[in-house]
């Protein structure tokens, strides 16, 4: 009885590692989709200071942002902090979207190790779920029931030796 409850036990965890598998390319994907969103929108805002930067520094942005720190107007001297955030957001985004350039293998590491918190939390929030069914998928789907039905499976077979009631050995005259 207890062998047929485990293997529908490994059969369920499988089964919910396979979905669970099967979700992480779409994840991946909605990740550096907003990645790439929020990359333009940091471009688009910050083109007006680049351009700045170009036509005066020679495109030289920290030298835009020391001229406006050096401003005595205060008013300059505060959009020095506005140009620093959004250049460094700018810079943040671009590295961001460069490091989901890779394999998939790669961006999936990056989101599970490195992700911007922030975009990563949005793209948690607003995830939809679905069911691709794409080679990524289909592996991560299968690897991460099969680890999971395996990571059972060693628990179970543990937990079974540590309550068997062990039998005295027989002693060798």
């Amino acid at each position: 009885m207890f062998a047929m409850l485990a293997g529908y036990l490994r059969l369920i965890v499988f089964t919910i590692g396979l979905l669970v598998g099967v979700q992480l390319p779409g994840f991946v994907d909605q990740y550096v989709k907003r990645v790439g969103a929020h990359q333009s929108e940091a471009a688009k805002d910050f083109s007006g200071f680049q351009q700045t930067a170009d036509k005066y520094f020679g495109g030289d942005v920290q030298a835009l942002i020391a001229h406006h720190a050096a401003d005595a107007d205060a008013a300059f001297k505060d959009e020095a902090v506005d140009i620093r955030a959004l250049y460094d957001r700018l810079t943040a985004l671009t590295a961001e979207l460069a490091a989901l350039r890779g394999s998939f293998p790669s961006q999936l590491l990056h989101v599970l190790f490195r992700a911007n918190p922030e975009i990563l939390a949005e793209t948690r929030a607003a995830y939809s779920y679905t069911v691709p069914l794409n080679p990524s998928a289909v592996v991560c789907g299968v690897a991460l029931g099969a680890c999971a039905a395996l990571l059972i499976e060693t628990v179970l077979v543990g937990v079974l030796g540590l309550l068997r009631p062990r039998r005295p050995r027989a002693r060798l005259a």
